[in-house]
């Protein structure tokens, strides 16, 4: 469990109220991360995302897959680290670039963002809750007409079975992710050998999306990289509970990958599947429930993507937690737990409501990469380049302090991801870097150069 440091020790002051990790308060192995991040990536939302790439093509959505995962989890990998070197959660490491009142910001963005995660994946557990009320007692699916019954329905089940996830803690994850990692390893070899029955390799190359819901190369890559960046503001909050360096690196980054690819593939497959089976493509139709009934999976496979959707969300609930825990100080973690929970079931319903699931999935999408990128190149910049990885634990809440900057906010950091935000959104106008490599990696690059340059410039005044 987490302490509070006291200034005996090296690593913290009896005034701060940040929460730091000792090593010897650490009970996560490399086993758990790696567990926790396949269980992260193993889920309905990452099949989704499969699902929604497909329309750029098989060739292309794998490349695609392969080479922003590896990026994505590459700068997961430092986040990573920096938990595990300074036993801080992500959203107090951010005090460090954005000030003590500016990590709020940050903060308030992994809250949304986490809260809207925990909605995806609830939301499509739901309607899997609905395939199976259908099965058996014959309710209408969600989609047909009486079927949002049956929806809103697996959504309170759902947010229940989250409730009793989040119940202990980073305790209750860690079980909930070792016995989930066995469920979804079984589902997804059965899923991969279901799905190649129905379709050969030869089909799946040669298919491609109608012209009208194509999808370019750039807009692939943006997409996965919202989905994948999720992940890096909440390395650390995971990584502070680890034992080792190895499990804090290379446990994160291959179950984090080992998850994506195969979770993704096999939505990108099914989804490509279906639509040579049916002579059909509609995009709306990706989400697992959908595929696993047209593919006659059957009962218990939707009973695992029900149970995949609560080891996802522990992770994802965990991580706003901890973000809403840096904003109010005073609020233990398991309470914020809670609130976040009933947040995100709250923000579940918005989909019922609106056009279509998938409109909203997307504006959620365009949203994480506007935010997240520019602010993942400012604190990785800060704290390997700026800091060389020095961390002032007793300044981290003290007032006119290291990390005060002006008025508790760096006007740096914060001017730096407005210019990151900007790139985003007018790159995404921009058809050679739209439509190639996509905007957020570019933007990413851009707001790290305008952070270093600036901080590095005002340090020389200073001296």
């Amino acid at each position: 469990m987490e302490k509070q440091v006291s200034q005996s020790e090296p690593t913290g002051t009896a005034e701060s109220s940040t929460f730091v990790v000792p090593k010897e308060h650490r009970k996560m192995s490399g086993w758990d991360m790696f567990a926790t991040w396949i269980g992260a990536n193993a889920n309905n939302g990452t099949w989704y995302i499969g699902g929604v790439i497909a329309a750029s093509g098989f060739l292309t959505a794998s490349m695609t897959l392969v080479w922003v995962g590896i990026l994505s989890y590459a700068l997961l990998i430092a986040a990573s680290w920096m938990g595990y070197k300074t036993g801080l959660g992500a959203m107090a490491l951010t005090r460090l670039s954005f000030g003590v009142r500016g990590s709020y910001l940050a903060s308030l963005v992994n809250v949304v963002q986490f809260i809207g995660w925990a909605a995806v994946n609830t939301f499509i557990a739901a309607t899997s809750i609905s395939y199976l009320f259908h099965d058996l007692f014959g309710w209408a699916i969600y989609g047909q007409p009486g079927g949002t019954f049956g929806l809103v329905v697996g959504i309170v089940i759902m947010s229940v079975l989250h409730l009793l996830s989040v119940s202990m803690g980073e305790r209750s994850v860690q079980l909930i992710e070792r016995i989930g990692i066995i469920l979804v390893i079984i589902f997804v070899i059965w899923e991969s050998i279901v799905v190649f029955k129905t379709v050969s390799l030869t089909q799946l190359i040669h298919w491609q999306a109608p012209q009208s819901l194509r999808l370019s190369h750039g807009a692939a890559a943006d997409a996965l990289a919202a989905f994948n960046l999720a992940w890096v503001t909440a390395g650390s909050d995971f990584s502070r509970f680890t034992t080792s360096k190895k499990g804090a690196t290379a446990g994160t980054f291959l179950g984090a990958n080992i998850g994506l690819f195969w979770f993704a593939f096999i939505g990108l497959v099914a989804t490509i599947g279906t639509a040579i089976s049916l002579n059909h493509f509609d995009p709306n139709n990706s989400d697992p429930s959908t595929i696993a009934s047209r593919l006659g999976l059957g009962v218990l496979a939707l009973l695992v993507i029900v149970i995949t959707s609560t080891t996802a969300n522990a992770v994802n609930l965990m991580s706003a937690g901890t973000a809403l825990t840096n904003i109010v100080r005073r609020l233990p973690l398991t309470p914020a737990l809670w609130i976040v929970t009933l947040a995100a079931t709250a923000v579940t319903f918005i989909p019922v409501v609106s056009a279509s699931f998938l409109a909203v999935f997307t504006v959620f999408l365009d949203g994480i990469g506007m935010f997240l990128g520019p602010e993942i190149a400012i604190f990785l910049v800060d704290y390997f380049i700026i800091r060389r990885e020095k961390v002032s634990y007793g300044a981290l809440n003290q007032r006119n302090g290291a990390y005060w900057y002006r008025h508790g906010l760096n006007p740096v950091a914060v001017g730096a991801w407005g210019i990151g935000i900007i790139s985003y959104l007018s790159l995404k106008q921009w058809a050679p870097v739209a439509q190639t490599v996509g905007s957020t990696f570019v933007a990413m690059a851009i707001t790290a150069l305008v952070y270093g340059c600036l901080t590095t410039l005002k340090l020389k005044k200073t001296r």
